[in-house]
């Protein structure tokens, strides 16, 4: 795992954060302003602060419009290799059960054939 995918799970342990990229994973862009109106635990200075950590693990993108700052999922940055990284993981762990269903249900349909 290099150091991006690091900073990345790093980033993703906080609740916090985790909230962040939940909401701008169903909005698709939002601003500042709007995100820390969304998250009601922590301040706007906190929300920030959580902003900046995501942008820089490569887990959010900005947009500077004006004054205003607009964040997304940036799903080409480090985002895209935790994504694959998990995705990996849980077809690795999902195979032997798979294999234990198939074993259990290949029998049966053999028997009613």
């Amino acid at each position: 795992m290099d150091d991006g995918a690091a900073l990345a799970f790093e980033a993703l342990a906080d609740p916090i954060r985790r909230e962040i990229l939940s909401i701008l994973a169903d909005v698709d862009e939002c601003s500042a302003g709007a995100l820390a109106d969304q998250i009601t635990t922590v301040g706007r200075t906190a929300v920030s602060n959580h902003l900046r950590l995501l942008r820089v693990a490569g887990l959010v993108a900005e947009r500077k419009q004006g004054r205003f700052r607009f964040y997304s999922v940036d799903s080409s940055g480090s985002a895209a290799q935790v994504l694959t990284l998990l995705q990996d993981v849980f077809q690795a762990s999902l195979s032997p059960m798979r294999t234990a269903v198939e074993s259990k249900t290949m029998p049966r349909a053999a028997e009613a054939g």
